[in-house]
C-alpha cells in the first residue's frame, strides 16, 4: 500500500546515517524516528512556491533523500511508512487536527503513524516540524519526557461528540496546551493527497503564503516563519516558553541561513525565486 518494495532503502537509512538493526522490534523504531526527525528537515517551500507538492515516492525520495531538501508531514510520512513497511512494520496512518492554541476546528491536514510493535501502540509522529525524537505510547495520561521535552497523551473529547486522543505539550504558563487531536480511524495514502492538495493549492491554507522552516537537534530547535528566524532550546522547549533568540532575516539573506542553520541547499533557481517571491509579498 505505501509502496515499500519502490524504496532505496540503502539510500534512505544512509540519509539518515543509521547503520542499526533492520527488524521490526521496538528498538529499530524508535532508533529510526529519531534519526529521521533529526536528519530530514520540514519544509513548505514546494508549496509556498509552486502551489504543487508530489506525494508520488519517487519523487518524495529525490527530493527528500536524494536532494536533501525537507517537506512536510504528508511528504515525510510518505517517505518513513514506505521505510516501515520494507522492514516489516505493522501500521496504521493517522490524520490529526493542529491546535496549537486555536479554539476554533481546524482541518484534519496533520498526518502520523500508529505502529503495533512487541505489543505495545506506539504513535509515530515524524513529520509536526518540531517533532518529538521518539514514538510516544498510545496510553491515556502517558506524560513522557524526550531529551528535555515534556509531552502528554490524553483520551479525550476532540470535536463535539466524538472522542479520540489530544497531544499536549507546555503552554509556558506550567501548563499544557493541545499541540494537535487525532482519532484512530485509518487514513490510507489516497487520504493523504486529499489533505495534501488543500495545504498545497488552498487559498486559506497557511502554507502557501509565507516560508516555513523547522530543524531540531538535540539541544535546540531553528524555526524560520516567513522572515523571522528563532532559536528554542531543548531547555524552553522545557516550558513553552518564549524562544531563546529571536531575529528578523533580509529576504537575500534567507539561501545563506537555509543552508547554513538548516542543512538545505536550494538550487539557484529556487533560491532565486524564493527571494523574489519573498520580496513580493513584503512589498
Amino acid at each position: 500500500m505505501w509502496h515499500g518494495e519502490q524504496l532505496d532503502l540503502d539510500a534512505y537509512l544512509a540519509r539518515l546515517t543509521y547503520d542499526g538493526e533492520r527488524t521490526p522490534t521496538e528498538a529499530t523504531l524508535r532508533a529510526l524516528h529519531r534519526a529521521h526527525v533529526l536528519s530530514v528537515r520540514w519544509d513548505n517551500l514546494d508549496s509556498f512556491l509552486y502551489r504543487s507538492v508530489s506525494l508520488d515516492l519517487a519523487e518524495v525520495q529525490d527530493k527528500l533523500v536524494r536532494r536533501g531538501r525537507g517537506g512536510y508531514c504528508y511528504e515525510h510520512i510518505a517517505l518513513f511508512a514506505a521505510a516501515l513497511e520494507r522492514l516489516g512494520f505493522r501500521f496504521t496512518a493517522l490524520a490529526g487536527r493542529v491546535q496549537l492554541g486555536a479554539e476554533k476546528i481546524l482541518p484534519a491536514t496533520h498526518a502520523m503513524l500508529l505502529v503495533d510493535v512487541d505489543g505495545r501502540r506506539l504513535l509515530a509522529d515524524v513529520g509536526f516540524g518540531a517533532s518529538p525524537l521518539a514514538p510516544i505510547e498510545l496510553v491515556d495520561g502517558n506524560e513522557v519526557t524526550i531529551e528535555g521535552r515534556p509531552f502528554l497523551l490524553r483520551r479525550t473529547e476532540i470535536t463535539p461528540g466524538a472522542d479520540g486522543w489530544a497531544l499536549h505539550q507546555p503552554d509556558g504558563r506550567g501548563g499544557w496546551m493541545v499541540r494537535h487531536t487525532f482519532t484512530e480511524n485509518p487514513q490510507y495514502p489516497v487520504d493523504n493527497e486529499v489533505g495534501n492538495h488543500f495545504i498545497a493549492t488552498g487559498p486559506h491554507s497557511p502554507f502557501n503564503r509565507r516560508p516555513f522552516v523547522q530543524r531540531i537537534r538535540a539541544d535546540r530547535t531553528d524555526q524560520l516563519d516567513g522572515l523571522t528566524w528563532t532559536t528554542t532550546t531543548a531547555a524552553g522547549a522545557a516550558t513553552g516558553g518564549e524562544p531563546d533568540e529571536k531575529r528578523t532575516v533580509d529576504p537575500r539573506e534567507l539561501p545563506g541561513v537555509l543552508a547554513g542553520t538548516f542543512g538545505l541547499e536550494l538550487s539557484p533557481t529556487e533560491a532565486r525565486s524564493l527571494v523574489e517571491r519573498v520580496q513580493q509579498r513584503e512589498e
